[in-house]
């Protein structure tokens, strides 16, 4: 997804009422809330008064007698009552936006609001350990260097038969990454067979704050030649220092070439995603266009020194490469920087921004879409790859990878 930092906007966007009904419906449900935290009841005649002060913030459109009338019921009639108005506020809002028929418009409660900033920061609590379903079983793909899990002896190709002496046969892998999450300092028994052993070993693990960084990097051999290796997996505030920190390591080991794989990459900040292309971009050539509803557009170009403007470039992309990486991945083709391998990707070129609401609660609002330099349109087709390559599940259980092989054949 991707996220702009919040400014103060002079546009009116596209649904700009309808955001004003959330905005007032907030402003609204506040004051019930306000009155549920301090144990008294919303009168008529405090709503009354509430509605008065408010009424010409209201769009004048929209008959809202049906909210105050809802809240008096809620409050009069409810079994339960007194109702929990701070759901009540979430509810309202969380329905606002929801009326928006936009699926990547979203309102998060504070609790979610913290999270969605801890993954797109890189940062979670739990065992620090990648896993997939391989061959039918949990199967640790990787741990994270430096992990709870690398320190306890987990080791890639561990099959998880239990968590916490619960089977896994039947778990799903997000199912499974619920199990094995958990606060910090908290722990979870995994019983494990290891490679090659007949008998599984219980293995206590002591969770801890994870900071998944959002890209490493390896150099990799192709006919004799030095290619660089790039792995993006979102775009976060770490992503231009980690990217620049490859690129002078790169650069001083003489690579040929770079494969820049967006696989699976769901996005994340817009700026980093400008940083990253420019990597490649010339400064002042456009990486991507932003198109708001009312007719007003933004062209984002390249800035900074394009260090790995002279080399061949590969991008790796596929169905799970979304915004942010389609904005690289478009930038890139279009200016003839990189051909694209894999699969097409998502089609996912909507603009969020993302805006603080009382009590550490967020709006992640669809504000505008992308265009790529050439004006394709990423939100209604996705990107094409130049070299069309699968990846099957067979090759994944295999542990083979035909898209990064094929981008090191045209890199030779």
């Amino acid at each position: 997804m991707e996220i702009q930092t919040t400014q103060s906007n002079n546009y009116q966007p596209k649904g700009y009422k309808k955001f004003l009904a959330v905005f007032f419906i907030i402003l609204a449900f506040f004051l019930g809330w306000k009155y549920g935290r301090a144990g008294q009841e919303l009168t008529v005649t405090s709503l009354g008064k509430f509605i008065q002060r408010n009424q010409e913030a209201a769009p004048k459109d929209v008959n809202w007698e049906m909210l105050w009338d809802t809240i008096k019921i809620i409050n009069d009639k409810f079994v339960n009552r007194p109702a929990d108005m701070q759901k009540v506020l979430y509810g309202a809002v969380s329905g606002a936006v929801n009326s928006l028929d936009d699926p990547y418009s979203v309102f998060l409660p504070p609790q979610q609001a913290q999270q969605f900033k801890d993954e797109l920061a890189g940062n979670l609590d739990g065992i620090g350990a990648e896993i997939a379903i391989k061959h039918e079983r949990l199967t640790v793909v990787t741990p994270l260097d430096n992990s709870p899990a690398l320190k306890a002896g987990i080791k890639a190709g561990d099959y998880i038969y239990k968590v916490d002496n619960a089977e896994t046969r039947d778990l799903t892998v997000e199912q499974a990454v619920l199990k094995i999450r958990g606060p910090a300092g908290s722990k979870v028994v995994l019983t494990v067979f290891h490679t090659g052993e007949t008998s599984p070993v219980n293995i206590t693990v002591t969770r801890a704050r994870i900071e998944i960084k959002s890209v490493s990097w390896e150099t990799k051999q192709a006919s004799g030649k030095k290619i660089g290796y790039i792995k993006m997996r979102r775009f976060g505030d770490d992503t231009t220092d980690l990217l620049s920190k490859a690129t002078t390591e790169f650069l001083a080991g003489g690579v040929k070439g770079v494969v820049l794989d967006l696989r699976n990459n769901p996005g994340g900040l817009l700026d980093q995603a400008v940083s990253v292309a420019s990597m490649w971009v010339k400064p002042g050539d456009t990486v991507v266009l932003q198109k708001f509803g009312n007719g007003q557009q933004t062209d984002y170009r390249g800035e900074g020194n394009p260090r790995l403007a002279g080399v061949p470039t590969v991008v790796l992309i596929n169905g799970g490469s979304a915004s942010a990486s389609e904005i690289v991945a478009g930038a890139l083709k279009d200016h003839g920087l990189a051909k694209l391998v894999g699969e097409k990707s998502f089609g996912k070129g909507s603009v969020q921004e993302l805006i603080d609401l009382s009590d550490k609660a967020q709006l992640k609002l669809t504000i505008a879409k992308w265009l790529t330099p050439k004006d394709h349109d990423l939100n209604k087709e996705g990107l094409e790859p130049d070299v069309k390559v699968e990846m099957t599940d067979k090759d994944f259980q295999d542990d083979k990878d035909p898209q990064l092989d094929k981008a090191l054949e045209l890199l030779k």
